[in-house]
């Protein structure tokens, strides 16, 4: 089983819209995925068509222990992709979880679980935050995937991500390794966006994704019909990048599998 979280304390930079695609691009090559919505705005959950009603049990309950994290998984309409939704419950959880014996290694523990090694990839979709959800995620995942905007303040905040997940793999999870960087909202009609891109590769090389994801409406509309985009539509230009960037991804975690 491979674990991703998808994480980056700046706000919308797309890691819901990068979580749930490169997540159903995974499946569409038979590998069984599991999303694990940890951002109490649930936003993952509502793009794989999860309506908010019928999340019984939700990441909130797998982290405090008052279910498993088999019992809070629910199917999607997505042929083997599963989620653990997430409900707005989950913003209580930074607290409660301070009280709480061994508070960063919950989802770790939870993930462990023999019934949870059915699934191949499992993707963590974390909130705009450093706080003790994305340690949560950090320590039960293998690796760390980092969306990053083409914008002026692109690498503004990178340093403190990098920071803390050097302070996590030396403390809490030695595995943890960041899998790659994703330069997402590109717009080639804009200069600033072909500089930010030169800019950020030019500092971290071949850690950044050659697949860059353009500025899309169709990813954007995807969403309101509860649906990721490889399924809304996935011929638009937004859909086939994250087929590229899951190829690329699947070369980087299994480089001896055939990407589909």
């Amino acid at each position: 089983m491979i674990r991703i979280a998808v994480a980056n304390q700046k706000g919308g930079v797309g890691k819901t819209t990068t979580a749930i695609n490169v997540a159903t691009a995974i499946a569409a090559t038979g590998r069984r995925v599991l999303i694990v919505d940890l951002d109490p705005q649930g936003n993952s959950s509502t793009g794989v068509g999860v309506d908010q009603h019928t999340r019984q049990r939700t990441s909130y309950d797998v982290l405090i222990g008052a279910c498993s994290a088999e019992d809070a998984v629910v199917s999607t309409a997505i042929p083997r992709l599963s989620l653990i939704p997430s409900t707005v419950d989950l913003s209580g959880a930074e607290v409660e979880l301070v009280e709480m014996e061994g508070r960063i290694h919950r989802l770790d523990a939870a993930l462990e679980a023999p019934a949870m090694q059915a699934y191949d990839y499992i993707i963590i979709d974390c909130p705009p935050s450093l706080g003790i959800l994305t340690m949560n995620a950090m320590v039960a995942a293998q690796s760390l995937l980092v969306p990053l905007q083409c914008e002026f303040f692109a690498l503004e905040g990178l340093s403190q991500l990098l920071n803390t997940v050097e302070r996590v793999r030396a403390g809490y999870n030695q595995r943890l390794n960041i899998i790659g960087v994703v330069l997402t909202m590109y717009d080639k009609r804009n200069r600033l966006s072909e500089q930010v891109a030169a800019d950020v590769r030019a500092v971290l090389g071949k850690i950044v994704f050659e697949t860059i994801i353009p500025r899309n409406v169709r990813l954007s509309e995807a969403p309101s019909h509860g649906l990721p985009a490889l399924v809304y539509d996935h011929r638009c230009a937004g859909s086939e990048a994250y087929i590229d960037l899951s190829r690329e991804l699947l070369g980087r975690t299994e480089p001896h599998a055939r990407a589909a």
